[in-house]
């Protein structure tokens, strides 16, 4: 059974570490450009601001949340288009604001994710999901634009016990990054095995499994989020299966994105 309590909590932490970085920056250094080409720290918190908007939405009317959708894409705007412009708008808004648009939402998001029935699946861009499967997204993409942050103001922060949930979205959605680049995903299951920020062994498949991939869990977490370039990972693959899939992971919804190119790692 998955502990739904103890994960709304890390959700929160996430979200509270990035916060508190943001909070205390002066107003003009949200102009400050991150990794993400074209997006500044504005944009970062814009976009979190927004999809946990739509997640809110999914949790509380999922018809409402599929109508939303099919009238946006009806614009006839590729997907990526949409997420550029929504972030774009949510960037032009002055910073305490959307700090505060951002901290309501996650507030309204886990109480929401809390209430949702068990067993209750939630309409998304991808895959519906259980209401922990939604949480574990927001804190991977959470997880993810906090990264672009951090990096962006020359912060290196430490990795947490948090990274197992990025990890395991990692792992789960390793069929999804195949489907997004219209690829067959392998039948046979593969053996991950990563090496925790505390030096413990967190392990996904069978221990037979031909394909395997080894390392650490911040680079897996770093490669699936696209925030590093496979080469600047410490990350093994065993087997061609495991191999090509460490060329495609992605643990979000959408389109593939174009990554990092290598020794951009920060």
């Amino acid at each position: 059974m998955v502990d739904l309590t103890g994960l709304l909590g890390d959700l929160r932490a996430e979200g509270d570490e990035l916060d508190e970085l943001v909070a205390r920056l002066p107003e003009t250094e949200w102009a400050r450009p991150t990794p993400a080409a074209g997006w500044t720290i504005a944009h970062q918190v814009a976009h979190l601001a927004w999809t946990d908007d739509q997640a809110l939405l999914a949790a509380t009317d999922g018809e409402a949340f599929k109508l939303a959708t099919i009238e946006a894409l009806a614009e006839n705007m590729e997907p990526n288009e949409w997420v550029n412009q929504t972030a774009e708008e949510g960037a032009r808004v002055p910073p305490a604001e959307l700090l505060e648009r951002w901290r309501s939402g996650r507030a309204r998001l886990e109480a929401a994710l809390a209430a949702v029935p068990d067993g209750t699946r939630l309409p998304w861009y991808g895959p519906d999901m259980t209401a922990a499967s939604m949480a574990t997204a927001r804190l991977m993409e959470t997880w993810a634009h906090a990264t672009d942050v951090f990096d962006a103001v020359g912060i290196r922060r430490a990795p947490t016990a948090r990274l197992r949930h990025v990890a395991h979205i990692g792992v789960r959605t390793r069929n999804w990054a195949y489907a997004a680049h219209n690829l067959d995903a392998p039948a046979e299951p593969f053996r991950i095995e990563l090496v925790a920020p505390d030096g413990e062994s967190w392990t996904w498949g069978p221990q037979d499994a031909a394909q395997r991939i080894t390392g650490p869990a911040l680079d897996f977490c770093l490669l699936v989020t696209q925030r590093v370039h496979r080469d600047d990972t410490a990350l093994v693959a065993v087997g061609p299966d495991a191999d090509t899939w460490l060329d495609i992971a992605q643990a979000f919804a959408g389109l593939p994105g174009d990554g990092r190119k290598p020794g951009e790692r920060v």
